[in-house]
């Protein structure tokens, strides 16, 4: 009994320390740079594992609204295997540009890229709507630094997925403003779920493993107990 409750023990305590992890890695994607010093970007930890299966269910029926997403289904698999998922949003490069006439999205003013007619929500096969100020949609990729920085110091696994946030903008479980969204998952385990992954790793994961020997044991166990 000593050495299941010491197991138990230790796994309660891995679970913990990836939940301490994730805070202090959106406290640093907090206090990381922004475009003009404004807060722009929201930060969500999903750590409940049915809530995590939640976003991988839907990230895999996404990957077969388009072709160039077959790879989602991959990444559902190796987000089941993170302990939680950080979601950074961008708040107001999709409804508020920076309004300095950059040109870096494309467009020659702001006020022509508020103008251009957005994608429809109701394509299945668009990710997100657009066009998105880019000048602040960086505000993203400066919170992702600083949340993988803070993750290599801290010992943590981590994994980017775009995959994550545009299914959590489809589930409705960020904020209505959100224009473009990134996931990271992390991990605290003896290896890591999102390094040295095959490209059928949807196909030849421990889970699915499983289910092929249960299925294919299955009826023998029954044949003889019955």
């Amino acid at each position: 009994m000593a050495v299941e409750r010491a197991i138990k023990q230790f796994e309660q305590d891995r679970k913990e320390a990836a939940r301490i992890a994730a805070r202090l890695l959106i406290a640093s994607g907090t206090t990381s740079p922004r475009v003009g010093g404004v807060g722009e970007c929201t930060f969500h930890i999903i750590e409940d594992d049915c809530d995590i299966e939640d976003i991988c269910q839907k990230v895999e029926e996404m990957a077969g609204q388009n072709k160039a997403w077959h790879f989602f289904k991959r990444d559902a698999e190796m987000m089941r295997d993170a302990d939680a998922l950080i979601i950074i949003t961008s708040l107001r490069s999709l409804t508020d540009p920076s309004d300095i006439n950059c040109n870096m999205c494309g467009f020659i003013t702001c006020e022509y890229m508020q103008e251009r007619e957005k994608l429809k929500k109701e394509d299945k096969s668009v990710a997100f709507t657009g066009p998105l100020c880019t000048f602040r949609a960086a505000n993203v990729a400066y919170a992702l630094n600083g949340i993988i920085s803070s993750a290599r110091l801290l010992a943590i696994d981590f994994g980017v997925f775009w995959s994550a946030g545009a299914a959590a903008m489809r589930m409705g479980i960020l904020p209505k403003n959100t224009g473009f969204a990134v996931g990271v998952g992390i991990s605290v385990t003896e290896k890591s779920p999102f390094r040295d992954i095959p490209l059928d790793y949807h196909k030849y994961n421990n889970r699915t493993m499983q289910d092929r020997i249960i299925n294919r044991l299955w009826p023998q166990f029954r044949s003889i107990y019955s």
